[in-house]
């Protein structure tokens, strides 16, 4: 590393770890004590990749295609000395070097890498290379991995983990700069990189002007006023800037505004739907399976969702029983042949061979959901229906009741009673002897409550196709550690205005009869909401969106050696492509979760609603569960905290990694920051602390919960917060959708009738034909397909996938200390994982596994490529 501190022995570590040929002084400048050597030439080993293969654009030539074009001068680099300046101050720079031959004695570890050797010219008062410049003098962009010096005099291997990408001098009018792989302060930067340091910082910040180019790396705030297209009629309000409409910041393109309505920025074609600007490193990876996810999803958008629509529009159909649902997985949707090729012509052949399946079965067959892999049934019961709750795709809602009936924290003098109408009398009976109070003293009543967050826009989301209800749910803790459902709470707002309160009715288990019936269908509204809620809320927001201020503000304000980039930047891979092109095809108006799920049109609107309740530190998994009367502090208890729920799945996995990122993120800081005066003193940090605050989450800037930023347990807890929302918690409400909800039975995405009443037809229908009553209220059949190719997609890895606890280069610093720190997080991890296996298997956990027989598998770290219900990636990568 360059220094983490003062007076001490520094420099470059040789290849047997140990510190050769330089001090840092007072000042924090390395003295080089090399023994001057003329004329002597240092071997590098470049290492590039052949193509991006998520590229919707082409390109004049390929860079790689023809090896010979490197040949010449067309790539060239300059080293830059981090111990010896020049006139100007800044570190001394090296005479071109140029890339020479391609090694095919050296074989890549990796598709589409390629090896060449580059010589440089040693200088004998050259000192220490800290950083270099690499020019390109081709058409085309390339994939800069690494860089590695051999035994550079004095200091042995040094070498540059680059990981970006390169374009041709014409487009990006700067030489790139990348620096060696260690790690300092800003205070303690060799002063002949300052500058260099500086300067690239503010290149990545650009002036906020001007549409971005693909080639440009600029990290800029805007608010979320691009989900519709005045231009084609389409409204929705501008997220973000507004005390009605608060949002996080996503990443700026600059695209021209919309015609009609310069509030709006102009949207792409549909044909240009996933060309939309994030700055080039943080696009897809170079793997096919990361470009297959990112095809597939602008397939499911712009060819199979409107040739769907087609086939429904001449001949509508529903689901008529369960049985034609379970038909999906076994023998897939029949297609008619015109339309069958309607939906097939613009699909690449990869595409097309993954919706007809590998067994050459019918269009449209998909996998199996694991929550029927074992018991095609199970899913119906109130127990997997309480399950779910815990160990489910959004085990973040439910909550111990404390009060009761259930009050409501919307303003009575806008939204009159909405108070509870559940008494004790209703459900005394199911206590287990227990009154009410007592039940509630011995924290066994518990609640998953949408009601506050849906009643303000269930007037208006009832207006569209979609008809629903608020809803709670009471339940009871058994001694078994199971939940018991007691009853289900179904509001409307008052028909002649809202300051009248909530029309409530109740509804109670049943197993049998038309009693069963309707006991099914409000356990459905209920799972309407949560899947809502979950989509919109628990992933959307609360992961995707929340996140991306914190990328925006770690590029422009801390400089790629400081340690917090370091740490933080795994954790934010292709998050911003992911959210680009969500805003493309996915959340955008009229968009795929528009057309599949209950809010509809208000589904944004409603995600910025709840925005106003998000805060920071709630983020943490202790806060949180603390907060939802989960948890309460112990300190005799593992974790400092005692679970009042001791089989909660997503609780107990998730505690024990969060620990684990909690103690590596400790031991990691630690190494930088000797204490508090450090981090007071860090002037990047700082900068950046301050802009995501006042620019990344700027409707929130004033809140009084932000940490301060003073220190070392604030920065600890705040960057464990930070890992802990772009890898577990993501992975816990992400890749569980398809396993739960491909079924769609299990979690409607929406209901289109109301709850039947006795008289009417379609109570008649709920008695004759139960199954076809349920699949009439539910997800459509158009709905179901179009829900289930989406979710299919967002649950399944990638081949590429690098999980927590693994970085993609092993060589990711040279602070040996660092590295040890780090095996010892991925070994803690390898031990959490093989405790969740122990505990998945053992009997007396209910709920584990329940009664469908799918054990919780969401916090295990570890995953292979594919749909595994499985495995935490370091970032929000789908």
């Amino acid at each position: 590393m360059f220094g983490i501190g003062k007076n001490i022995v520094e420099g470059a570590l040789n290849t047997t770890g140990d510190l050769a040929g330089s001090v840092i002084n007072a000042g924090g400048n390395i003295i080089d004590r090399v023994t001057h050597l003329r004329g002597k030439k240092i071997k590098g080993k470049l290492i590039l990749m052949r193509s991006n293969v998520l590229d919707f654009t082409e390109f004049h030539s390929s860079l790689l295609d023809n090896f010979t074009e490197l040949l010449g001068g067309g790539v060239s680099l300059q080293l830059i000395s981090a111990t010896h300046t020049s006139n100007d101050s800044r570190g001394k720079v090296g005479s071109k070097a140029f890339l020479e031959r391609w090694l095919t004695s050296l074989p890549p570890l990796f598709t589409g890498e390629s090896v060449f050797q580059i010589n440089f010219n040693w200088e004998d008062d050259f000192g220490f290379p800290g950083a270099f410049y690499i020019r390109n003098g081709h058409t085309s962009e390339f994939f800069l991995k690494s860089l590695t010096l051999e035994d550079v005099p004095g200091y042995g291997k040094v070498h540059f983990d680059c990981n970006s990408w390169v374009y041709p001098s014409g487009r990006y009018k700067k030489d790139r700069i990348f620096f060696a792989n260690h790690t300092c302060l800003p205070n303690d930067t060799p002063a002949p990189l300052r500058k260099y340091r500086e300067e690239e910082l503010w290149n990545l910040r650009g002036d906020g002007t001007g549409e971005r180019k693909e080639w440009d790396r600029i990290y800029d705030y805007d608010v979320y006023n691009d989900l519709a297209d005045p231009d084609d009629g389409d409204h929705r309000p501008v997220l973000g800037g507004s005390q009605q409409y608060p949002y996080p910041r996503r990443g700026r393109t600059g695209r021209p505004r919309a015609r009609k309505d310069h509030n709006y920025e102009s949207r792409l074609s549909q044909v240009m739907s996933l060309d939309i600007y994030v700055p080039k490193d943080e696009n897809f990876g170079h793997l096919k399976m990361s470009d297959f996810l990112g095809h597939t999803l602008k397939a499911v958008s712009i060819s199979i969702k409107p040739g769907l629509q087609s086939i429904f529009d001449v001949t509508p159909t529903e689901f008529d029983n369960f049985k034609e649902v379970d038909d999906l997985f076994q023998g897939g949707f029949p297609v008619p042949f015109n339309a069958f090729k309607t939906l097939t012509e613009d699909l690449t052949p990869p595409l097309f061979k993954a919706l007809l399946r590998n067994d050459g079965e019918k269009f449209l067959k998909f996998p199996t959901p694991q929550v029927v892999k074992d018991n095609k049934s199970a899913w119906s019961t109130d127990e997997e229906f309480a399950r779910e709750m815990l160990a489910g795709v959004n085990p973040l809602v439910i909550r111990c009741l404390e009060v009761f009936p259930p009050i409501s924290k919307l303003d009575p003098k806008v939204y009159g009673n909405q108070r509870s109408t559940i008494t004790e009398e209703h459900i005394k009976n199911d206590l287990n002897g227990l009154t009410v109070d007592e039940a509630i003293k011995q924290n066994k009543l518990y609640i998953l409550d949408h009601h506050d967050a849906l009643m303000p826009y269930l007037r208006r989301i009832n207006a569209t196709s979609t008809k629903t209800y608020a809803t709670r749910t009471l339940l009871f803790l058994k001694d078994d550690g199971t939940l018991k459902p007691l009853v289900i709470e179904l509001s409307l707002p008052h028909p002649q205005g809202d300051e009248l309160g909530a029309i409530s009715k109740l509804y109670f288990p049943a197993e049998k009869g038309v009693e069963g019936s309707i006991w099914l269908l409000a356990k459905a509204y209920v799972g309407v909401n949560d899947v809502g809620y979950h989509q919109l809320i628990s992933h959307w927001l609360h992961t995707h969106a929340v996140l991306e201020p914190f990328i925006i503000a770690t590029h422009r304000q801390l400089s790629v050696i400081h340690p917090i980039h370091k740490l933080l930047v795994p954790h934010y891979k292709d998050t911003m492509f992911i959210n680009a092109s969500a805003r493309q095809v996915l959340i955008n108006a009229n968009g795929l979760i528009e057309s599949t799920h209950f809010p509809s049109k208000y589904a944004m609107e409603l995600s910025s609603y709840i925005y106003k309740e998000w805060t920071f530190p709630d983020q943490a998994l202790p806060n949180n569960l603390i907060k939802r009367g989960i948890a309460v502090e112990d300190s005799n208890s593992p974790h400092g905290l005692r679970l009042l729920i001791n089989d909660y799945p997503f609780a107990v996995d998730g505690l024990e990694i969060w620990s684990a990122i909690k103690s590596w993120v400790t031991d990691y800081c630690s190494l930088y920051y000797k204490d508090d005066k450090a981090i007071q003193n860090d002037f990047e940090l700082q900068s950046w602390w301050t802009e995501l605050r006042e620019k990344g989450h700027a409707d929130k800037k004033h809140e009084p919960w932000w940490p301060k930023m003073q220190t070392l347990s604030e920065l600890i807890e705040s960057c464990t917060t930070i890992i802990w929302i772009a890898s577990a918690l993501h992975a816990a409400v992400n890749f569980g959708q398809y396993p739960y909800g491909g079924y769609v039975l299990n979690r409607p995405t929406t209901s289109r009738r109301f709850m039947p009443e006795v008289g009417t037809a379609e109570y008649k229908e709920l008695e004759s034909n139960p199954e076809k009553a349920f699949l009439r209220t539910i997800t459509s059949e158009l709905q179901a397909l179009i829900g289930i190719s989406v979710i299919e997609i967002l649950s399944k890895h990638a081949s590429d996938e690098v999980y927590l606890g693994q970085r993609a280069s092993i060589e990711w610093t040279s602070d040996k200390f660092a590295l040890e720190a780090f095996e010892k997080f991925g070994k803690e991890l390898f031990e959490v994982e093989n405790r969740i296996m122990q505990r998945n298997q053992d009997g007396k956990l209910k709920n584990r596994s329940g009664p469908v027989n799918m054990p919780y598998t969401l916090l295990v770290p570890s995953s292979t490529e594919g749909l595994t219900a499985k495995g935490i990636p370091n970032s929000i990568s789908i």
